[in-house]
């Protein structure tokens, strides 16, 4: 199969401000999820989110592991960890760690005097006060600029809500994100770099 290629990290698998200038995300105790993960109708992993907490202090905490293979052979590997906190509603920190085909990455964010505070494999950064991890399960991420958990890289996308439930991220990532009538992340479908689909199926 010449068309297997490392799935792009830009589909970020794996993802609010205590003053005014920000909105605050108001997050009530989400239940746990857990998601099956398909590359052009395969299983290739799975994709699990656990938090506990409430609103006034939330944890979540994300381990989404996954390989392609051809036939019997992995020609892919990865697998994301991450442990997100928000406090009074808002994002906190963040800390990942992530290994791809043995390449491992981390980063660590805090928000910090009025700011994010990034401090990454790829060196120390900082982002506005309104911006978010991209972690889906949270779709009130989209009002306002989003960062690359994985790399802890701001992600050059427009996100825009298609319909009720549906938040769709184009750019240099092409997602869509659905939700139910509560908010919980129901499903998600992106494309790679090589064109291949992949898909976030609840389980």
């Amino acid at each position: 199969m010449s068309d297997v290629r490392v799935p792009s990290r830009r589909l970020v698998l794996v993802g609010g401000l205590i003053l005014p200038l920000a909105p605050r995300l108001a997050l009530a105790a989400p239940k746990n999820l857990a998601f099956a993960v398909f590359r052009n109708g395969s299983k290739i992993g799975e994709h699990h989110v656990s938090f506990s907490g409430d609103d006034a202090g939330l944890t979540a905490v994300t381990d989404a592991i996954m390989v392609v293979k051809i036939g019997p052979i992995p020609v892919f590997r990865y697998h994301h960890h991450a442990v997100e906190k928000h406090a009074a509603g808002v994002f906190a920190t963040l800390e990942t760690n992530t290994v791809t085909n043995g390449k491992a990455e981390r980063v660590e964010a805090e928000r910090a005097g009025g700011c994010i505070r990034v401090d990454c494999s790829y060196g120390k950064t900082t982002f506005a006060a309104d911006t978010n991890p991209l972690n889906h399960w949270n779709q009130q991420i989209f009002a306002g600029p989003v960062f690359n958990p994985q790399t802890g890289k701001i992600m050059k996308v427009r996100t825009a809500k298609a319909g009720p439930g549906h938040w769709t991220i184009r750019g240099e990532a092409e997602i869509d994100d659905y939700y139910d009538e509560a908010g919980a992340w129901q499903s998600l479908t992106g494309k790679l770099d090589d064109g291949s689909k992949v898909e976030y199926r609840r389980l």
